[in-house]
């Protein structure tokens, strides 16, 4: 099954994610669950670091649920929301 998990920043939690940037990165090469595509959300103008887009596989929502509780930037208090919704593929553009 596919997820998708859209984490948004606390206000002014730019530092708090960049002390912890190296480990959620590691955190995720080395994850539980397939990662499809990740990286940061930023501003409309491209300057900072807003959130976190994951898209994954993983057997189930509790699974995904699970992952993002054990990321560093969950246990740092980065994000002031995290939405995880089940996606189904409808395209696939990758090469």
């Amino acid at each position: 099954m596919h997820f998708m998990l859209h984490g948004l920043d606390k206000p002014d939690a730019l530092p708090v994610r960049l002390a912890h940037y190296d480990a959620h990165r590691a955190y995720i090469a080395a994850a539980p669950v397939k990662i499809i595509v990740s990286g940061p959300l930023v501003s409309d103008d491209g300057t900072r670091m807003i959130g976190s887009f994951i898209l994954m596989e993983a057997e189930s929502r509790d699974q995904v649920v699970a992952f993002n509780r054990a990321d560093p930037f969950y246990q740092a208090g980065v994000w002031e929301r995290v939405d995880i919704h089940r996606c189904e593929k409808r395209v696939d553009n990758r090469a």
